[in-house]
C-alpha cells in the first residue's frame, strides 16, 4: 500500500474554511465546500477518523480496486434496474464509462456520481 499524506482535520478545515470565503455565500462552490467541511467533522464527530484514514490510505493505493456490479451504456437502463428492486445501497455500478454509487434515501435508492478510481487517475494524468 502506497504512503499516504496524514490527515491533519484542522489544516484541512482551515483550508476549506478560506476558499469558503472567497465564494459567494449560497454559491455552488460555497455549498460544497460547506458539505465537504461538514463530512469532515461528522467523521470526526462519530468517532469514525480512524476509519476514514484507512479508507483513505486504501483509495490512494495503486492497488485499490473498486468491484463494479453493474456496467450500463445510458442512465436511462440504470434507472430502469434500479426501480426493479435488484439495486442495494453501497453497489458501485458504471454508466457509459463514469462511476456511479447506489444510495438509500428515505423510501428509495437514488444513484450518486462517485468516480472510478480509473477516472481518477485519468483526471490526474491530464493536469500533469
Amino acid at each position: 500500500m502506497s504512503k499516504a499524506p496524514e490527515i491533519d482535520v484542522e489544516d484541512v478545515l482551515s483550508v476549506l474554511g478560506d476558499e469558503t470565503q472567497r465564494h459567494e455565500k449560497g454559491s455552488r462552490e460555497w455549498n460544497a465546500l460547506q458539505v465537504a467541511a461538514i463530512c469532515l467533522v461528522y467523521v470526526r464527530h462519530m468517532n469514525k477518523l480512524d476509519d476514514f484514514k484507512r479508507y483513505y490510505r486504501e483509495i490512494l493505493s495503486p492497488d485499490f480496486k473498486i468491484k463494479v456490479e453493474r456496467d450500463f451504456g445510458t442512465r436511462t437502463e440504470a434507472d430502469a434496474w434500479l426501480n426493479e428492486g435488484t439495486a442495494v445501497h453501497g453497489m458501485h455500478i458504471r454508466i457509459g464509462g463514469a462511476g456511479f454509487l447506489v444510495v438509500q434515501l428515505p423510501g428509495r435508492l437514488t444513484l450518486m456520481n462517485a468516480p472510478l478510481p480509473e477516472e481518477l487517475n485519468a483526471m490526474e494524468s491530464e493536469e500533469d
